[in-house]
């Protein structure tokens, strides 16, 4: 029999409001990046990173009340959010009964797991950052930007050239 693993420690974290606060033991089990359509909206960004632990080492310290779930029938999948600030704090899948998937920007700690894995990364949008180059936007400190890979158009082939040449 498998000898189940100790904690080195916690990691902490918290919605955005702070109303829902919770740990972890770690190191976690997994992490990932979820790159699904329905990851996708549940954060409302590109992709979500999430950190996997099992149920038994996965404590909400406080807030419990605030937690309000949301099942989706169709791939019988739990998503638990702060029913104050809409934060996603829980993801749970039928096939993992025992795993609990919590995102990982919420923790305060390191969770002992890097995201190496990428889920349904068929369903990468075209517009999400893939680590192109950055480089400051003049003007606008903190602010970088992916420069434009077209080429720079000759004197003459710009439409608004001229327009520009009039202000």
């Amino acid at each position: 029999m498998a000898k189940a693993a100790t904690a080195a420690g916690i990691a902490t974290g918290q919605c955005l409001c702070g109303k829902v606060t919770f740990e972890i033991d770690v190191p976690a089990r997994w992490a990932w990046h979820d790159h699904s359509a329905a990851s996708r909206r549940a954060h409302g960004a590109a992709y979500a990173t999430y950190v996997g632990s099992w149920k038994k080492r996965f404590r909400i310290t406080s807030g419990k009340t605030a937690l309000t779930r949301y099942e989706d029938k169709a791939t019988k999948t739990t998503r638990s959010f702060c029913s104050q600030c809409g934060t996603p704090i829980a993801y749970e899948r039928p096939r993992g009964p025992h795993m609990v998937n919590i995102p990982r920007a919420l923790f305060k700690e390191r969770t002992g797991r890097q995201p190496l894995y990428h889920i349904a990364i068929e369903e990468l949008q075209e517009w999400a950052y893939t680590g192109e180059p950055l480089v400051p936007l003049k003007g606008f400190p903190g602010v970088v930007w992916q420069r434009s890979k077209k080429k720079k158009r000759a004197r003459g082939e710009d439409p608004f050239e001229m327009g520009r040449d009039e202000m």
